[in-house]
């Protein structure tokens, strides 16, 4: 894709409060300078946003202002303006019920900051995982030039000479306390070395995954995704990114000039050759509906299914983020994609140039790490996207992280209706279930939980654990941590809190699920299941007020990404006035 800049000089957005000599600049220019501000930083140079999502009770991006001090100099250096602005701030680890309830709230803050403030391009701040496309999908509402920082992975974990990886290795070792094979002091004693330094998950969890679709998509810098959080480079890094956006905004490169359907196919290849989380299923398919872009589950097939997993990072491999930066990073997988011709090579990205160009001469310091085509974890390892009479509007399931003698199976439905329920009785001596049985979990989806909490990958019943199982077939409307793993079907749609068929499935009812013809079947007959459907109630109640309603009223399908239906294909830029 050929980018033509535009003239430069001319006069931008930020002019439109700060230009010139009437009562609304005076007004404005004169509250911007009780900070110190002299008169030159208002003569029409880039007034450039730092949107941060920095919080103390958002740990993973508890370092950002530190990189954004960084991001501020290079803005200075290149002879742009810098502010910086706060936004909601997401919280994985801490915000109830779910994160992703509060996703499109920051993507909403974040879009309506960018259009009532006097800014010529922005900054956009980000870390954990929610961040990352609630920015992107806020930005690309407004189609100012914007570019991301992402705040890096924390430095590996070691726990009794074991590499820890955060996230995956608390659900190893809760497994094994349940089995018996560790102690509750264990446990705790293992806490101190999960997370040892700033940064987000060093495993390829949502964090680490969401920060290379940036990259992928094109908008950040190339190499940005993998830097770990406290190393030099990931500040080096922030100031240049600042640099940067001074440039774009002179060209006016945006957001639509770079998130086009190319951009979005090379990024859902990347997602299965790093073995990324399902996540990016739900936030890339939101972000398409920001940015206008036709995306489907069925582009997800279609452009992952022959992807081969070649990043041998947990969940799916052994490694952690650090041995994934030192190995040279997104930038060699995406070559390697380039070179088995599964790249848009012409792809533009924030630099200005072809994401081809970025990475077309980097090396592979380690092949255990970024392994060989030929020694790839799996052949095949995008997302598969399945489809039946159990989920009409599609689910997925992650191969890289599932059992490959689960991935064709019929077994007998043990049914949660809800997460109480499953807690309530998974554990219980009584369950009625084995390892050839089916974990099906309702009312977890967008509207069900709400928010369509990290719940799908239930932990396995406390017996089976102790008799030696490690893996079941589980489905589910909700989603689960980039970190987890299993056979676990996810995103079931319609949801059951919805309506959909996952709603009237009974305990008993045998499923089978078939990867390889991408098929997920409820063995009851069409009028049965009618019939059933025929009989539902809605089991979950509308919120009574508040940001819970609109979540509730507005939220659209898993599938066509849990964004609000009055937000997708908005784009565009309103320059707010107000007279004084």
């Amino acid at each position: 894709m050929t980018f033509k800049p535009a003239k430069w000089p001319r006069k931008l957005r930020s002019q439109e409060w700060f230009g010139g000599t009437g009562k609304d600049a005076i007004y404005h220019r004169g509250w911007m300078k009780n900070q110190g501000y002299p008169d030159d930083l208002f003569d029409g140079r880039p007034v450039i946003g730092i949107c941060n999502t920095w919080s103390d009770l958002t740990p993973c991006n508890g370092h950002l202002r530190e990189l954004a001090e960084k991001v501020k100099n290079g803005i200075w250096e290149a002879g742009g303006f810098p502010v910086e602005f706060p936004v909601f701030s997401p919280s994985e680890s801490a915000l109830r019920p779910t994160a992703m309830m509060f996703r499109n709230l920051c993507a909403m803050d974040v879009e309506e900051a960018l259009r009532g403030k006097p800014i010529d391009g922005v900054v956009l701040m980000a870390g954990c995982d929610k961040t990352t496309p609630a920015l992107l999908m806020g930005a690309a509402s407004v189609d100012l030039p914007a570019i991301v920082v992402s705040g890096g992975p924390m430095l590996n974990g070691h726990f009794r000479g074991e590499r820890v990886g955060s996230g995956t290795h608390i659900r190893r070792f809760n497994e094994a306390v349940k089995a018996g094979e560790m102690s509750p002091e264990e446990f705790v004693e293992a806490e101190a070395s999960m997370s040892r330094s700033a940064g987000g998950c060093n495993t390829m969890g949502t964090a680490s995954t969401m920060a290379s679709m940036a990259e992928a998509l094109g908008m950040a810098l190339s190499g940005n995704a993998a830097i770990p959080a406290v190393d030099s480079r990931r500040r080096m890094m922030s100031q240049l990114t600042g640099r940067r956006i001074v440039q774009m905004v002179k060209d006016d490169l945006k957001p639509s000039d770079i998130m086009t359907k190319q951009a979005f196919e090379n990024a859902i290849r990347t997602n299965g050759a790093i073995g990324g989380s399902t996540n990016a299923v739900v936030h890339l398919q939101a972000l398409a509906g920001r940015c206008e872009v036709p995306l489907s589950l069925e582009d997800w097939d279609r452009c992952g299914k022959d992807v081969p997993t070649i990043v041998n990072l947990l969940p799916s491999g052994k490694w952690l983020m650090e041995e994934f930066f030192y190995a040279g990073g997104l930038p060699v997988v995406i070559k390697r994609l380039g070179e088995m011709g599964m790249l848009h090579k012409d792809a533009l990205t924030v630099s200005g140039g072809s994401i081809w160009e970025e990475v077309k001469d980097v090396q592979n310091w380690n092949d255990d790490v970024i392994v060989p085509t030929e020694k790839a974890l799996r052949k095949s390892g995008g997302i598969a996207v399945l489809r039946g009479n159990l989920a009409p509007n599609g689910a997925i399931i992650k191969p890289s992280a599932a059992s490959p003698e689960l991935m064709e199976h019929r077994g007998r439905a043990v049914v949660f209706e809800d997460i109480d329920d499953y807690k309530a009785r998974v554990d219980r001596d009584d369950l009625d279930i084995d390892e050839t049985c089916v974990m099906v979990l309702k009312n977890c989806g967008p509207k069900g939980y709400p928010g369509m909490a990290e719940v799908g990958d239930m932990a396995l019943p406390a017996k089976l654990l102790k008799a030696g199982v490690r893996d079941m077939v589980r489905i589910s409307d909700a989603r689960m941590s980039g970190t987890a793993y299993g056979t676990v079907v996810l995103h079931t749609a319609p949801e059951a809190a919805a309506g959909g068929p996952l709603a009237v499935v009974q305990s008993g009812d045998m499923i089978e699920l078939n990867v390889a013809e991408r098929r997920i079947h409820l063995d009851i007959s069409e009028d049965e299941l009618t019939a059933r459907l025929a009989k539902w109630a809605p089991p979950v109640q509308r919120p009574a007020s508040g940001y819970a309603q609109l979540y509730h009223d507005k939220v659209n399908r898993a599938d066509e990404g849990a964004d609000f239906d009055f937000l997708v294909g908005r784009r565009g830029n309103a320059v707010a006035r107000e007279s004084h």
